[in-house]
């Protein structure tokens, strides 16, 4: 979901790893050559989405990297499937009045200037919780942990799931 650490606990856990780190969304921007909030402006959802799944397909096929990607990405089937089966995906799970208590005074967000945003970040919830936790290997509740906490939790389940070496070797 949007606010939900995906790029600052995926930039914390590329360092401790030695990984880089890549956000699908600056890839996508970097593509377009504006913000994506122009784009939708411009162009509209679904203009945007296909230009998401090109860089999702070609970013899942990347080794040894961190990737965040956009809230919305599992929202095209082709997406959900290449995350789940090129990559150890992780749901940073919030629920929807801790998302709006982040975001509350966003404005970089397109999905969310809208009149009522903590109603749209229940409906994204809604539609998208479902297909988070099929997209994903792993679930952390990210309700109120700090950065570094959300990390070590992300960390703990690749230990323990024998991804990464264990940090007591």
């Amino acid at each position: 979901m949007p606010g939900s650490g995906k790029s600052t606990v995926g930039r914390q856990l590329a360092r401790q790893l030695g990984l880089d780190f890549i956000d699908s969304d600056s890839v996508v921007e970097q593509r377009i050559g504006m913000p994506i909030r122009d784009w939708f402006a411009q162009h509209g959802e679904e203009a945007f989405r296909d230009i998401e799944q090109a860089v999702i397909d070609e970013l899942t096929q990347r080794p040894n990297a961190v990737l965040a990607t956009g809230g919305g990405s599992v929202l095209r089937p082709s997406n959900r499937n290449a995350l789940h089966s090129r990559c150890h995906v992780f749901y940073l799970r919030s629920s929807p009045d801790e998302l709006f208590r982040r975001l509350r005074h966003d404005t970089q967000r397109p999905l969310l200037q809208v009149q009522d945003p903590l109603k749209r970040l229940r409906e994204l919830y809604r539609d998208r919780d479902p297909l988070y936790r099929r997209t994903a290997h792993f679930v952390v509740e990210a309700a109120r942990p700090s950065v570094q906490g959300l990390t070590s939790m992300v960390l703990m389940q690749l230990e323990l799931a024998g991804l990464v070496p264990s940090s007591d070797a």
